[in-house]
């Protein structure tokens, strides 16, 4: 059996087609996988990284609706159109499964200009356009959010990598926290703000940090790769500890160290914390189309979390706010509990046999 996966672009779309593309391997070890992905995308280093075979198509910038002039966007469409289909036609592909992103139009229309099944899986609430298309070339579409507005789709969760879906994070903590350098025993506020950091979170988070530290709070705080902090705002030395770093690998380690998050409220942010039981501040991005705040609108009604504007997260809302769940261990562990109530450990294994069968009765058909 052969899959192509299509979902480039930012790491939204291209950890789901990975842990996808676990989970198939995992239910058939002699499943052939190839992922699309274009040059400017993440996938050149994440794709490799994980032992998946990478092939690239042209990426292709198109219009932000589905109107007629989308198929006669000129030259470079029909260019990687005819590459991805190029692609398809070399590994004899029995199935595509898109996630969305530049990638994945060129993919759908590929499939289906050579009679290969579609399968479409939309992490978020508020679809773009690729999946948008693509939903209306297949029945067999999937969603990450409950509420996402596509035709005849089927909600199963957005599939996530195993070292998070198998984390402990009771059994775990303490490893962790030392991996980190931090004390075994004080409540601990994660602050991270997806894999570019957030600067107003970062910026909240640092001022608020000695209030935290002399109430007997440490934290750790990812300010991201691109994000360096002014002198003034260094976090003195001593206990508790504030550790400030610039980017973590491990987020499963991350998420068992701490008690409490303060984030953004990304489709994947919201599944893995959930999945894990880790109940947070979430602060949807301040711009785009609104569904950072679709995604963490039902963790917060469910128990498991708070939201909170960017333009009303403080130093002033942070210590008025997250200082008392922190000092109270059985608020959190409710609210732990309202957390994972939410969360979907199941999602990759769903959707890899929801394909596998698709993939199957397309072969049972030739």
């Amino acid at each position: 059996m052969r899959v192509v996966l299509a979902g480039g672009g930012t790491a939204g779309h291209i950890e789901p087609a990975l842990a996808l593309a676990d989970a198939l391997r995992q239910l058939d070890p002699n499943i052939g996988i190839t992922c699309l992905g274009t040059e400017r995308g993440l996938e050149t280093r994440l794709v490799p990284q994980r032992g998946y075979d990478l092939q690239l198509v042209p990426a292709v910038p198109l219009p932000r609706a589905i109107t007629p002039q989308l198929l006669t966007v000129p030259g470079r469409l029909a260019g990687a159109i005819n590459a991805a289909a190029g692609i398809m036609d070399r590994v004899q592909a029995d199935v595509l499964v898109g996630f969305g992103g530049y990638v994945a139009t060129p993919g759908y229309l590929a499939a289906r200009r050579r009679g290969v099944p579609i399968v479409v899986h939309e992490a978020n609430p508020r679809p773009g356009l690729a999946n948008r298309l693509g939903a209306r070339l297949t029945e067999h579409v999937f969603t990450g959010h409950p509420e996402a507005a596509l035709p005849h789709a089927e909600y199963v969760g957005i599939p996530l990598r195993r070292d998070i879906v198998n984390l402990d994070r009771l059994s775990t903590g303490d490893k962790a926290r030392s991996w980190f350098g931090l004390e075994a025993d004080l409540p601990t506020l994660l602050v991270f703000g997806g894999s570019q950091g957030a600067r107003s979170l970062n910026r909240a988070a640092l001022a608020a940090g000695s209030t935290l530290r002399n109430a007997g709070i440490q934290v750790l705080h990812v300010i991201g790769p691109k994000n360096t902090l002014e002198p003034h705002e260094e976090p003195p030395p001593g206990d508790p500890q504030y550790v400030v770093l610039p980017y973590v690998d491990r987020m499963d380690l991350a998420y068992a160290a701490a008690d409490f998050a303060l984030c953004r409220s990304g489709a994947m942010t919201c599944a893995e914390l959930t999945a894990v039981g880790l109940p947070a501040a979430y602060v949807p991005l301040p711009h785009g189309n609104g569904e950072q705040r679709l995604n963490a609108a039902p963790i917060a009604q469910a128990g498991g979390g708070l939201l909170v504007d960017d333009a009303d997260l403080t130093p002033e809302w942070i210590v008025r706010n997250l200082l008392p769940i922190l000092s109270d261990p059985e608020r959190v562990a409710m609210m732990s509990e309202g957390a994972a109530r939410m969360g979907r450990r199941d999602a990759d294994v769903t959707l890899a046999q929801r394909v596998m069968r698709i993939a199957a009765a397309s072969r049972g058909q030739r």
